[in-house]
């Protein structure tokens, strides 16, 4: 009988491969010492899966329980003055949580949209000195310190709460190479290489002010996405470049919140789980890694943005010593959308038939359990142009030609030649090189019948029938109609 509520520390990094944890890929170049060993005292999943392959719609999948598309935001990220992109009233894990007496905090890279206050039209033109009216604070976290969104998108201030740390006083000149950054305002108190460090502080400190206290604190790494900025003690670290330090350094300071959890006690009674919002960007140029023998991908096809396993099936650790075996490995296919349902599992809360619509408790895989068959029924993708891709056991039905992202062939780059859908045995064909949609056209319509359904009941999960969010675009969509 479990006599404390544990803690939780959702750890997310930004644009981290499958293929960069040594833990998951033996040929890896960098010795994530730290991501190992959460590996080796809990679980690894070898097929994790973000419900998108960028960055704004896996988090809002991961905090809401509800696949991203369902949402305002249908193809693409939203920028660091974007408006809030979740509704109003949405449950959250972190308003769950709420209910169960958890204190709840952000801290990190939010990209979720913000009311700025602007003082015109033009979106940009912000009143620093007025309080943000919605974000973190009004979706269920009791505090958040932070930015708006990547940290190669302007403002470049930290945000407390619902005020700026300090308003800025200057332009920040845009940057090439890969520590890039656009041009906008900089506050006095924001130096870019400072942020990650500087935020690993803030978790350190709420974790110690919180000791006392059931927790749960979503932390969102600003890396190792651009600009990639490892500091001068990580440089030359792996022997690759500046992206294989910036995973090393991101490694190494996880490690320092490990060692505050066993300082204060804590370690043992703390659910601590590790992924990436999707697959590693070309920004860490893959070209030069693959020379000295690094592959963020793996042997998956694409990377970020695209709707190939590479842009979205993302490693996912997690340790919990009162449920989870040390040295556990599981093959099952999950998604990042089942966290809301897991932790509902956890605290015994009973989702609403319009919270968590396409979220799918993982408990039974956490404690060992023998499955008679995967927990869900079918898992939906989504790339940056909004391209889509429904998952089965084996089989992946992708409706589109192309990546639907940044590999080739992108989305204008198809072929006429190219058939409209692609389906790979994942089995047999794990880097999707053979389109097998012609020789099974029964399950390519199978597939298609079960994401329609999926998409016009705006869940995927047993309930009530719930609506989709935004403009209904499935009609634009060629596979929606009958």
């Amino acid at each position: 009988m479990r006599t404390k509520q544990p803690n939780i520390i959702y750890i997310l990094a930004d644009d981290m491969g499958y293929g960069d944890l040594s833990c998951l890929n033996e040929a890896s170049k960098i010795n994530t010492v730290n991501l190992d060993g959460v590996a080796k005292e809990g679980m690894a999943f070898t097929d994790a899966h973000a419900s998108s392959a960028v960055c704004t719609p896996s988090r809002y999948s991961i905090l809401t329980g509800r696949y991203n598309w369902r949402s305002s935001l249908k193809r693409g990220v939203l920028g660091g003055y974007s408006e809030p992109l979740i509704e109003d009233g949405r449950l959250t894990v972190a308003s769950m949580l709420k209910t169960k007496d958890y204190r709840t905090a952000c801290v990190g890279k939010w990209h979720l949209g913000l009311d700025w206050r602007a003082k015109s039209q033009d979106p940009t033109d912000v009143d620093y000195s007025k309080p943000i009216a919605d974000g973190p604070l009004q979706h269920g976290f009791d505090y958040f310190y932070g930015i708006s969104a990547s940290l190669d998108m302007p403002p470049y201030v930290y945000i407390e709460n619902d005020q700026v740390t300090q308003i800025p006083a200057s332009t920040s000149k845009s940057r090439e190479g890969k520590g890039w950054w656009r041009e906008g305002p900089i506050a006095p108190d924001f130096k870019h290489e400072e942020v990650l460090p500087r935020l690993n502080d803030k978790v350190l400190d709420t974790i110690e002010l919180w000791k006392d206290d059931p927790f749960f604190l979503y932390y969102a790494l600003p890396a190792p996405h651009t600009p990639i900025l490892p500091l001068e003690q990580y440089r030359g670290k792996t022997g690759l470049n500046e992206y294989g330090d910036f995973v090393y350094m991101c490694d190494d300071l996880i490690g320092d919140i490990m060692n505050k959890l066993i300082e204060l006690g804590l370690y043992e009674n703390t659910i601590l789980v590790f992924t990436s919002d999707n697959g590693c960007s070309p920004e860490a140029d893959f070209g030069e890694l693959s020379y000295l023998g690094h592959h963020p991908s793996y042997h998956f096809r694409g990377h970020k943005a695209d709707i190939y396993e590479g842009g979205h099936r993302v490693p996912l650790l997690i340790r919990w010593p009162e449920y989870i075996k040390p040295n556990m490995l599981t093959e099952e296919p999950v998604c990042l959308v089942d966290l809301m349902a897991t932790l509902a599992d956890i605290v015994d809360f009973q989702l609403p038939d319009d919270a968590g619509e396409d979220s799918i408790s993982n408990l039974p895989l956490w404690s060992g359990q023998k499955l008679d068959r995967s927990l869900r029924e079918a898992t939906v993708h989504h790339s940056i142009d909004g391209s889509f891709s429904i998952r089965q056991g084996k089989w992946k039905l992708e409706l589109c030609p192309g990546s639907g992202g940044w590999s080739y062939p992108k989305p204008g780059e198809e072929s006429s030649f190219m058939p409209p859908f692609q389906l790979y045995d994942l089995h047999s064909d794990i880097g999707e090189k053979v389109n097998v949609a012609l020789d099974y056209p029964d399950k390519v319509e199978h597939l298609r019948e079960l994401l329609r359904e999926y998409v016009l009941n705006g869940r995927s999960t047993p309930g009530k029938k719930q609506k989709n969010t935004g403009a209904p675009y499935w009609e634009e969509l060629h596979w929606m109609q009958e």
